[in-house]
């Protein structure tokens, strides 16, 4: 079995930013060729490396170029995972389950392309839960920023009734018939484990992932007496207004190359 973190392809991808390359890559993981999308800056230098978790399941949510990419212009090698079973990647997603591996092994990825002391992750949506389980199995990441993130799987079955179905079906019952799938995904639990300062961006008026998983997340770290900062806006939802969405990833971007050198 190829080691896990090993690249199997490389192929160029357009680009939508003159001073940003894409490229898509196909890696090991498990035992499985998972897909991701990287991208730098056109110009050369020794920059810190970002792991895009992304939302959704599928085709939801599914890693943008150009979001990306706005990421690689503020000087970050940007390495977004697919997981698996996505756009031609082996096996099948499990929203939080096995494949959180495929986020864990795709910092090895990055880390092939970045200064590999500085690794920060950046989690959207159903991506909060992925970057959390990274951050707690690897020993090696700066800094993390939760965006909106899914941090209490129980939570999200309970508010999104439109989801239960997909959840059901991905993870094998409800939380009641089959309550260690559920646990075996709550981060919640283990987040003692994380040494890497936290930024914890939410919307109060998000209605596809609810404030209070940003603040369960939060009193969790502050029980824990960790590193934790929030940026909570009253009126935004789980997207922001474009104009503002720019600037707060100009401020992410600040905020974590100031945070962190790795445990």
């Amino acid at each position: 079995m190829k080691k896990n973190g090993t690249i199997d392809r490389i192929r160029v991808y357009p680009s939508p930013n003159p001073n940003v390359h894409l490229k898509e890559i196909t890696y090991w993981s498990c035992g499985l060729r998972i897909k991701g999308m990287l991208a730098f800056p056109v110009k050369k230098g020794n920059y810190d490396g970002m792991l895009y978790c992304r939302g959704g399941i599928q085709g939801i949510g599914m890693v943008r170029p150009a979001r990306i990419a706005q990421f690689a212009s503020q000087g970050l090698v940007v390495f977004a995972p697919y997981y698996r079973g996505n756009r031609g990647g082996e096996g099948r997603d499990e929203f939080g389950g096995e494949d959180r591996w495929d986020a864990v092994y795709a910092v090895d990825v990055l880390k092939q392309f970045c200064n590999p002391d500085k690794i920060h992750l950046f989690a959207f949506s159903r991506g909060g839960m992925m970057a959390l389980w990274t951050a707690v199995i690897r020993e090696d990441i700066s800094s993390l920023v939760s965006w909106a993130g899914v941090t209490d799987i129980f939570l999200t079955y309970e508010e999104r009734l439109d989801m239960r179905r997909m959840m059901k079906r991905v993870i094998g019952g409800t939380p009641s018939s089959r309550e260690e799938e559920y646990e075996d995904r709550n981060v919640l639990e283990r987040v003692e484990e994380i040494s890497a300062p936290i930024l914890i961006i939410h919307g109060r008026k998000d209605v596809n992932v609810s404030i209070e998983h940003a603040k369960v997340l939060e009193q969790a770290l502050i029980g824990y007496n960790k590193i934790v900062e929030t940026w909570y806006y009253p009126d935004y939802t789980h997207y922001f207004p474009s104009k503002v969405n720019r600037q707060v990833v100009k401020d992410v971007c600040i905020w974590m190359k100031k945070h962190g050198g790795g445990k």
